[in-house]
């Protein structure tokens, strides 16, 4: 096998071609001969690089929840407050909303495939419980500084964790209805506000 074939490049040109066939075709529907196919690769080529129709599928899960982990590590390492860093995440949505336009297809179909994979449920659900996690522990810290109320951080979380998924959904299904950055910053605003503990 070739370089050419079992190079980086050639990873990226098969998950770009598995996320363009998924989107298309549906997971189901979608065999790795078109995938190949799309790609312009063989299918040892595919194998080379990917164990199976799944794998593929999971990394581009992997690959779209890279970028947001690395800006949100990127946030938590500058200073400030909680307070602060929240209104930095939500002020990083306008990429996250650029990066995901067009990609509903995609995202309905992990979320279809979760209804009935284990496997792509277990992969699903682990992002929702790591953010879950990420936002309680930074609003525990809001509460240890003095600039947060005191309040249940195991509820706080999820509930910055569903307006996320919420606006994003919706930026997702109606690109044009409304700036979502935007109403992401403010959504986040208010929680903050709430929070927050009057000087």
């Amino acid at each position: 096998m070739s370089p050419r074939t079992t190079g980086p490049e050639t990873h990226a040109r098969i998950l770009d071609a598995a996320g363009e066939c998924f989107a298309r075709e549906g997971y189901d529907a979608t065999g790795v001969a078109e995938i190949c196919s799309t790609a312009g690769v063989s299918k040892g080529a595919f194998y080379h690089h990917f164990p199976s129709k799944q794998a593929v599928f999971l990394s581009l899960l992997d690959r779209w929840l890279g970028m947001l982990d690395e800006q949100l590590l990127a946030i938590t390492q500058q200073p400030g407050t909680a307070a602060q860093a929240m209104q930095r995440i939500a002020g990083m949505s306008r990429g996250v909303f650029q990066s995901a336009r067009g990609q509903l297809p995609m995202f309905l179909e992990f979320w279809t495939q979760s209804a009935h994979d284990p496997t792509v449920w277990r992969a699903a659900i682990a992002p929702y419980q790591r953010y879950r996690e990420f936002f309680s522990l930074l609003i525990e810290t809001g509460m240890a500084e003095g600039s947060f109320r005191p309040a249940d951080p195991k509820t706080a979380g999820p509930v910055l964790v569903a307006l996320a998924v919420g606006v994003l959904l919706q930026g997702l299904m109606d690109p044009d209805g409304a700036d979502w950055s935007a109403v992401m910053q403010q959504g986040v605003d208010l929680l903050i506000r709430g929070m927050r503990v009057e000087a």
